[in-house]
């Protein structure tokens, strides 16, 4: 039986690498392949990969297009009266949501959409509604009871 330390790669799976600037018997002495003079020859030459030689960069070049709202977006997990219905539960919440896998977060806010139909009444309780949600759970018997947005948690 094999033990850890004696773990080893295949043979000629790995290669040696080069040792630059160790002597003239390396291959690679006095100047490490670095050519003479120059910024290259020098430390702290690395050139970020984005550098286009001095030229004005593409990011700049190309004009500038709409905007991003992500910092400032509020992610809504949504969730249709026709998978609440699915259920058959007569009172419905984030966690809930979550224990019955049609959420992923409990902690992350959820709004309730109007596609499709309740049967019975259900008490559905979520951070947001939409207008024909809200009138299809009352206008069957049930309640849509608004949550406030930091409540939710897992």
């Amino acid at each position: 039986m094999s033990r850890l330390i004696q773990l080893m790669p295949a043979k000629g799976s790995l290669k040696d690498r080069k040792r630059r600037g160790r002597g003239q018997a390396s291959g690679l002495g006095k100047t490490a392949g670095r050519g003479h003079k120059g910024w290259h020859s020098r430390s702290g030459s690395k050139r970020p990969a984005w550098y286009e030689g001095g030229q004005m960069p593409l990011q700049r070049r190309i004009p500038k297009r709409g905007f991003s709202n992500a910092r400032f977006r509020s992610q809504m997990q949504i969730v249709n009266l026709e998978t609440i219905a699915a259920l058959k539960l007569d009172k419905v919440d984030p966690t809930i949501l979550k224990q019955q896998g049609v959420i992923k977060h409990a902690d992350v806010p959820v709004k309730v959409l109007g596609d499709g139909e309740l049967a019975g009444a259900v008490e559905v309780a979520a951070h947001r509604f939409s207008r024909s949600a809200k009138a299809k759970v009352e206008d069957s018997g049930g309640k849509a009871v608004v949550l406030p947005m930091g409540s939710a948690k897992e």
